[in-house]
């Protein structure tokens, strides 16, 4: 299994290229964006976050995770 730590990932805007414009906390198997959070509880800014990431990187499939919690 593949785990990639703090992938940067790529903005374009108006034809210019950031190389790191975001970071995803983790993509696993080249497949999964995984983004933790340790909160009391998730707003929808977190939702958000990983819906950039998966809209930005062209993945189709992501975790939320918030080990603030007593279950996963």
């Amino acid at each position: 299994m593949t785990v990639e730590p703090q992938k940067p990932v790529p903005v374009v805007y108006k034809n210019v290229k950031l190389e790191c414009g975001y970071r995803m906390d983790l993509l696993v198997e080249s497949r999964i964006v995984v983004e933790l959070k340790s909160v009391e509880s998730l707003a929808a800014i977190h939702e958000a976050i990983i819906l950039t990431y998966l809209r930005l990187s062209g993945h189709r499939l992501g975790l939320l995770m918030n080990f603030s919690v007593n279950v996963l």
